[in-house]
Parts: C-alpha cells; sequence; structure tokens
C-alpha cells in the first residue's frame, strides 16, 4: 500500500468514534455513490465480522449511509445520516451477513435504481483495513482491488485484445502516471474491468475519448479524499 502522508497512517479527519469502523465505513459508502452515479433510491447494507458486531455502537451504519450522501468522513452530518437518507428520498437498511468474508471489517453495498426493484443495480464490497484506509475488493462481481487514495478509473470493457493498451496510450498522452492497475474479467472474451489508481487527476476530455472505442461500456472515476 502506498501512503501520501502520516494522516494516511493515522487516519483522516473525521467524526469518530473510530476510524475503522466510522471514517473508513464513509469512505466504503462514498466509493460506491461515486462509482453508482447519482443518489440509490434504496441501499441494502450487509455487514461481517466485526461490522456486524459493532455497527450500531460504532456509527459504521450512520457512516456508510453517510457516504453513500457523498459526505466526507469529517462531516458534522454524519451522525444524523439516516434521518437525511429518509428525508431525501433515500430507503437504507441494514443487513447481519453470514459466511465468508475477505476481512473482519467488511461491508457490502447493493444499491437499486429503484426501491421496488429484485436485483441491485450495483454491488460493491469494501473492507476497512484501519486508520481510515479501506480497500474496495468487488465491484459488481469483479474481484478488483481500490484504495480510494488517488484518483482513480474504473473501466468495463470486452475482454478484447489490447484494451489495456489502448487505456494506457490514452492516459500516457494526457501526462497521467499509472500507480497501481488491478483487472478482472467474467469469462474469455466476455465482460472485464480494468481499475487504475494515478498520480494525476483526469481531464474533463478523457471519458468521451475512452467511451468513443465500442469495446469501453462504461467509465467511471472515483476521488474519496
Amino acid at each position: 500500500m502506498r501512503f501520501k502522508d502520516v494522516f494516511s497512517i493515522i487516519g483522516p479527519p473525521m467524526i469518530g468514534p473510530s476510524s475503522s469502523h466510522t471514517a473508513g465505513a464513509a469512505r466504503i459508502g462514498r466509493a460506491a455513490r461515486q462509482l453508482f452515479g447519482p443518489l440509490p433510491k434504496r441501499a441494502d447494507v450487509i455487514f461481517y465480522g466485526s461490522f456486524a458486531a459493532t455497527y450500531e455502537g460504532h456509527g459504521t451504519y450512520a457512516a456508510i449511509v453517510g457516504g453513500l450522501l457523498d459526505m466526507a468522513t469529517d462531516d458534522v452530518r454524519l451522525p444524523d445520516s439516516l434521518a437525511i437518507a429518509e428525508q431525501s428520498g433515500m430507503q437504507a437498511d441494514a443487513i447481519t451477513g453470514k459466511g465468508l468474508f475477505p476481512h473482519p471489517n467488511t461491508a457490502e453495498l447493493h444499491l437499486y435504481a429503484d426501491a421496488g426493484d429484485e436485483k441491485p443495480a450495483f454491488t460493491l464490497v469494501g473492507t476497512s483495513i484501519g486508520g481510515g484506509n479501506i480497500e474496495i475488493v468487488d465491484i459488481d462481481g469483479f474481484k478488483v482491488k481500490m484504495t480510494g487514495n488517488y484518483p482513480t478509473l474504473v473501466i468495463q470493457n470486452a475482454d478484447a485484445p489490447g484494451m489495456i493498451a489502448i487505456v494506457a496510450r490514452l492516459l500516457q498522452q494526457h501526462g497521467i502516471n499509472i500507480g497501481t492497475m488491478s483487472v478482472d474479467r467474467k469469462s474469455r472474451s466476455g465482460e472485464a474491468m480494468m481499475v487504475l489508481e494515478t498520480d494525476e487527476d483526469f481531464p474533463p476530455t478523457l471519458r468521451g475519448e475512452l467511451a468513443a472505442y465500442d469495446e469501453i461500456h462504461s467509465v467511471r472515476f472515483v476521488h474519496i479524499t
């Protein structure tokens, strides 16, 4: 893991009580919101491990919902996020998960475009690994690694030869350096995803340049610090 400064270790400015259970949770929710786009009409928040045991007392549930409302870790409204979500038209439900999970502080988010939908429009699994730091390990069923500490480009594309090279060349043309990359695919020649963390922000024209390729199906940006 790359740390930018001492605050990446001791945790970000935050509304407490815990950097892992509150600040990290808020960042997981905010990453999900930036990837999803609009305010979801419904959110199922499934907690595992330590999160499942303490999500009420440590404010984890309120923090994730606050993140879904695009609140930062130090937003004074975080403790009131459940009421604000209801006022904003987002239904949220906390669920205790069962089975295997990748880290003791794990949350799985299912976001719905309409409250009555049976299947979520978007899913994400995030872990809070300490000091407010997180790892997003699953996006819509793709196994990835994303920290949210840097400008991040998330691309869903056809699993076709040369796709990574196309993206890397466009970033090079804009003077953008790739710090980390993770890739996954559902099947050979099927759907794939690449997640690239970079050292520079993305220019406004990049989305259109990437979307011009038929093999690229979606382009999303995340920057939650």
